[in-house]
C-alpha cells in the first residue's frame, strides 16, 4: 500500500494525473486508508522489538507527526476556519482517545474477561500530565485578558507552548526511566487470558519497518492533504461546521492507535491499551500545539484555541469521568458504556452545535 500511494503521488507531483479528478480522489482515499493499515503493523513491528512503553511512545509521536503535519498545512493553505484548526483537531483528538477508544476497549475486552486490571500508578501519572495540558490549552485562552478570547498573545502563546513540552518531556521520562515499571502489565493469579511472551522480530525486519513506517507516515500526510480540499467542500456543501474537519483529521490520525489499543484489550493487556491511548492524547497536546504555536508565529496568522462553553462542559465532563474509571485499577463494561456515550453526545454537539 506505501509503495502503491508513493506511485500515486508521484504521479501527481510530475502532473502526469490531475488531483482534482475523481479518478484520483477515489484511489487516494483507498490508498490512503491502506497506508494507514501499513503504519500499524510497521508500528507494532517496532514496538514488539523495543518492548513497552518504548512501543507505545513509537506510535504516539508518528500519529502526532501526522497530525502536526496536516494541521500545519491546512494553517498555511488560509481559507474560513484554518485558524481554529489545531483547537479543533486537538480537542478532537482528546474526546475520541478518552470516550471512543478507551470506552470501546472497555467494552469489548469486559465482554470477554469481564473485569480488566491495569497499573493504577501508570493511569494516574497520565491523567495528571493530560488535566493541564488540556486546560491550560484549551480552556484558560478564554479567560485572559492579554488577548481577546479564544486567542492567547504572542508571548502567553509562546510560554503555553513551551509548558506543554516540558509537560510532555516529564511524562515520558517517568514513563521510560525513573518509573518505567508503572506502565508494564501486572499478571494476576486469577488472570485467565493466554499467557504468550511475544517474540521479538529480528534486526533486518525491525529496519525494514523502520523505512516502511517513514515512508507510510509520508504517504498518509502527503495523501491526507491531496483530500483535505475535496473534503472541506464536502463539508461545506453538507452545511456541517468547520469543526467537523477536525474530528475527521483526528480520526483518521488516531485510526492505529485505535486498531492497535483494540487487539491489546482483546487479549486482556489493558496496560497496553491504556499506555496507548493515553499517550497518544498527551502527545497529542504536548508535541501539536507547541509546534502550531511556533508556526502561527512564524507566518503571521491567528490560533484559535479556547473552545465553547458546550465543548468545555464535555471537556471537563470526560476528564472527570476518566478519573473515576481510571482511578481503582480495575474496569468493568459499564464505564466502557458510559465513554462511548459521552463520545456519541460530543458528535452530536459537533455536527449540531
Amino acid at each position: 500500500m506505501p509503495v502503491l500511494a508513493s506511485l500515486l503521488l508521484g504521479l501527481k507531483l510530475g502532473h502526469v494525473v490531475a488531483a482534482d479528478t475523481l479518478l484520483v480522489q477515489v484511489p487516494s482515499a483507498f490508498l490512503l486508508g491502506g497506508s494507514v493499515f501499513a503504519a500499524v503493523h510497521h508500528a507494532e513491528v517496532l514496538a514488539l522489538r523495543l518492548g513497552e512503553p518504548f512501543g507505545s511512545i513509537l506510535l504516539a509521536v508518528s500519529v502526532t507527526v501526522i497530525e502536526v503535519a496536516l494541521i500545519v498545512s491546512i494553517q498555511l493553505a488560509g481559507g474560513p476556519g484554518s485558524d481554529a484548526v489545531a483547537r479543533d483537531t486537538v480537542f478532537s483528538a482528546v474526546m475520541i482517545v478518552l470516550n471512543a477508544i478507551v470506552g470501546l476497549c472497555l467494552v469489548l475486552g469486559a465482554s470477554q474477561y469481564r473485569v480488566q486490571s491495569f497499573q493504577l500508578h501508570g493511569a494516574s501519572a497520565a491523567l495528571t500530565v493530560l488535566g493541564p495540558l488540556a486546560v491550560l490549552a484549551m480552556v484558560l485562552p478564554n479567560y485572559t485578558t492579554a488577548a481577546p478570547g479564544p486567542y492567547y498573545s504572542p508571548f502567553q502563546l509562546i510560554t503555553v507552548g513551551a509548558v506543554s513540552l516540558v509537560l510532555y518531556a516529564g511524562f515520558v521520562f517517568v514513563q521510560t526511566v525513573r518509573h518505567r515499571d508503572y506502565f508494564l502489565d501486572v499478571r494476576t493469579g486469577d488472570d485467565d487470558s493466554p499467557d504468550v511472551e511475544p517474540v521479538k522480530p529480528p534486526a533486518r525486519v525491525a529496519l525494514a519497518s523502520v523505512v516502511l513506517l517513514l515512508v507510510s507516515l509520508t504517504a498518509v500526510v502527503l495523501l491526507a492533504k491531496l483530500l483535505s480540499s475535496p473534503l472541506e467542500r464536502a463539508i461545506d456543501g453538507a452545511g456541517l461546521p468547520h469543526a467537523v474537519l477536525g474530528v475527521v483529521i483526528a480520526a483518521l490520525v488516531l485510526l492505529p492507535e485505535g486498531i492497535a489499543s483494540v487487539r491489546a484489550a482483546l487479549v486482556n493487556r489493558l496496560q497496553n491499551s491504556l499506555n496507548l491511548a493515553l499517550g497518544s492524547a498527551i502527545a497529542s497536546i504536548g508535541l501539536t500545539i507547541p509546534t502550531v504555536a511556533v508556526a502561527s508565529l512564524v507566518t503571521g496568522q491567528n490560533l484559535a484555541l479556547g473552545l465553547s462553553q458546550a465543548n468545555v462542559v464535555l471537556l471537563l465532563l470526560t476528564l472527570f469521568m476518566s478519573t473515576l474509571t481510571l482511578g481503582t485499577g480495575r474496569t468493568t463494561v459499564l464505564q466502557g458504556i458510559v465513554h462511548l456515550v459521552i463520545f456519541a453526545v460530543f458528535l452530536l454537539v459537533t455536527a449540531v452545535p
